[in-house]
């Protein structure tokens, strides 16, 4: 529940206006076009994230502007450059990292706050923008991610040499297309969780990433859970919480 108790001292205090109040009490924004759910940070520990695509330009800028009143970060995903040039015009002091289409509005700057790190890692360098979007995800929650790209099985040699920087995460996002095999052979070799996300990266019969996804599925090796097809967010985001949930104190 909010605290009701803090927010009549806010009023009072007039650090808080009654529709501020209002909406904090209620857990919940009004737009003609959204319902901003400004409670979500209490519940879950992370804010509301935006999803940018299909969004009008007008709607997006409403959005954020909303949502900035109330969370100290607000992630937005999927942006378009035309959508980022906008939001930029507006508010310069925005973070827009493009290879990853993020938004990132953080009144303090993004740093690591707990121990070790998420090791990002990709197949191949056309599944970097998949990898940045997991990569910014886990930097939101406070942890450390470090991209280790193109080491993929056609070349496996190339994984090999990057072993023990992988091994030392505390968890791993596995970012890959085509067939998704290097989900599997990850999880052969590591004692940490392997988060898999799937590609839509890949020839005819990959059919835009169900290939990926069939295969990281049906993995036999243990250790492995899949997100959706190209959804570096939902990855970033669970490895984000895992590595949060390992530092808390027993």
């Amino acid at each position: 529940m909010a605290d009701v108790k803090g927010i009549l001292q806010e009023v009072q205090a007039g650090r808080l206006s009654i529709e501020q109040a209002t909406e904090l009490l209620q857990g919940a924004s009004m737009l003609d076009y959204a319902t901003l759910d400004i409670d979500r940070a209490r519940r879950t520990g992370f804010p509301e994230v935006v999803y940018g695509a299909g969004k009008g330009v007008e709607q997006l800028l409403g959005i954020m502007e909303r949502l900035r009143e109330h969370q100290e970060l607000v992630l937005v995903t999927r942006v378009s450059e035309e959508q980022a040039q906008r939001v930029l015009e507006r508010w310069p002091d925005i973070q827009y990292e493009k290879e990853a289409a993020l938004l990132i509005a953080s009144r303090e700057p993004l740093r690591p706050v707990r121990k070790g790190y998420v090791a990002v890692v990709a197949a191949g360098t056309s599944d970097w923008g998949v990898a940045q979007e997991a990569a910014w995800t886990i930097r939101c929650f406070g942890s450390e991610a470090r991209v280790i790209a193109d080491v993929g099985v056609a070349g496996i040699h190339r994984l090999f040499g990057r072993l023990e920087e992988i091994r030392s995460a505390s968890v791993i996002v596995c970012v890959a297309g085509m067939e998704g095999a290097l989900a599997s052979v990850l999880a052969g070799l590591v004692d940490i969780p392997v988060i898999a996300v799937p590609t839509s990266v890949g020839y005819g019969a990959n059919f835009g990433g169900v290939s990926a996804l069939l295969s990281m599925l049906n993995s036999c090796s243990t250790g492995v859970s899949v997100v959706n097809i190209d959804n570096g967010f939902g990855a970033g985001y669970m490895a984000g919480m895992i590595h949060k949930q390992m530092s808390k104190p027993v």
